[in-house]
């Protein structure tokens, strides 16, 4: 098959054996840098990854895709915004919900947000009910006043199942005495564990019509909760459907309400991949060394092949043919072995702990018993042509260099 000339150079000094063998081991060690650059980068960005979705997993089961709210005053034709919600083919489900900020007083006081739903619809948009690890979700019958906890807001507020706290909400009321708080007493009748910390300290809930009579809110609500089939329509249905109802309402999504952490998030894993690449820069530096050790080696092939004929350029396109190969061979292991990584990393990890009787990743500081991933073939194709790239890179240099050669210079002491 034919080859270009520099291409079949490129390749035979590629594959023969050099007379320095330090040259061999700079290459090689070039390849080991690149590859295990590559190797960790794919790793890491796939575990931050996995981490990325489960916390987002783990918080939308609990909260809503998007959320329709009145603007002003309370939403009082709640049942029509759900009937044309459920209408749209893009949502999975629809419940209304009241909310309010509170204080709730145990042992000790915390501060909270408390939520009216209705238990029977509120299944249609999270997992509140399978998430339940004392009581249930029904028990949150209208008239019973009886509230739910997270766990570790009830461990905070130092009660149980069967214990009674006074919630103190928000909505000040005027009285003779002045402003005054709503406050009443309510049963804990549940206590449930989303995995979350901010929802399993910050989140009480209550059946809506005890909260509806404690604000004083008639038959209004705060808006309508949405799930979504494809979350990422988040926005489009949440506006579509304050467009149909024809009404001054309020929108939002998952990703404005949770924008800070989105943003802190993905700017820690870019951070991570930018100082991760420093593995793959030394390997190219390495290939710097080991090319550069190549041309001052192979001076005298150098001048034999310019005497025959070879063009400086096409000198040069012998070293970056040399050079380009073995940083391609490097990625190419890296992304072998960064994949075969991550998929096994799970159990790389229990032999790790049960060989050396440890835990790395406790549930109780965690909420996880795994470590997650997600391996997306985005990521693994950017690395590998920040690899590809850098190790191009390195090549220039020493391919100059070795078309700047003298061939007089070079034969001279031959």
């Amino acid at each position: 098959m034919f080859k270009p000339i520099p291409v079949a150079i490129g390749l035979r000094y590629l594959r023969a054996k050099r007379r320095n063998g330090f040259i061999s081991f700079i290459s090689l060690a070039s390849i080991l840098g690149i590859a295990l650059g590559v190797t960790v980068l794919i790793t890491t960005l796939s575990v931050m990854s996995g981490f990325q979705r489960e916390i987002r997993d783990r918080m939308l089961q609990m909260t809503a895709h998007a959320t329709v709210s009145a603007a002003g005053d309370a939403m009082q034709d709640w049942p029509h915004a759900v009937m044309v919600a459920t209408q749209d083919k893009r949502v999975a489900g629809a419940a209304p919900y009241v909310d309010s900020q509170a204080l709730l007083k145990g042992a000790r006081n915390q501060p909270a947000i408390v939520r009216g739903v209705i238990p029977a619809e509120e299944k249609k948009v999270s997992v509140l009910a399978d998430k339940m690890k004392r009581g249930s979700l029904d028990s949150l019958a209208p008239g019973s006043f009886n509230v739910v906890l997270g766990q570790e807001l009830a461990l905070w507020l130092g009660v149980s199942v069967g214990d009674n706290v006074v919630v103190m909400l928000a909505d000040e009321r005027s009285t003779p005495m002045g402003a005054m708080p709503s406050i009443k007493r309510f049963k804990v009748s549940g206590i449930f564990e989303a995995g979350y910390n901010e929802i399993d300290k910050g989140l009480a809930v209550v059946n809506m019509s005890d909260l509806q009579r404690v604000l004083k809110m008639g038959d209004g609500v705060t808006g309508v909760r949405l799930k979504l089939h494809d979350m990422d329509q988040s926005w489009n249905v949440a506006r579509d459907l304050a467009e149909n109802l024809r009404g001054p309402y309020r929108i939002s999504d998952w990703t404005s309400e949770n924008a800070n952490l989105y943003s802190s998030l993905k700017m820690e894993k870019t951070v991570m991949g930018i100082l991760l690449s420093l593995i793959i820069a030394m390997g190219a530096f390495n290939l710097v060394s080991s090319q550069v050790m190549l041309v001052t080696d192979k001076q005298a092939d150098i001048a034999i092949l310019r005497t025959l004929g070879l063009t400086p350029r096409g000198v040069m396109q012998v070293f970056m043919v040399q050079g380009s190969l073995i940083g391609i061979i490097g990625t190419v292991l890296g992304v072998v072995g960064g994949v075969l990584l991550t998929i096994n990393l799970e159990s790389i990890l229990g032999l790790i702990e049960s060989t050396f009787n440890i835990t790395l990743l406790p549930a109780d500081v965690y909420y996880i018993t795994g470590l997650p991933y997600d391996l997306q073939g985005g990521d693994v194709a950017v690395i590998a042509m920040i690899a590809l790239v850098m190790s191009f890179l390195a090549t220039l240099y020493p391919a100059w260099r070795a078309a700047r050669t003298d061939p007089a210079e070079a034969l001279r002491y031959e």
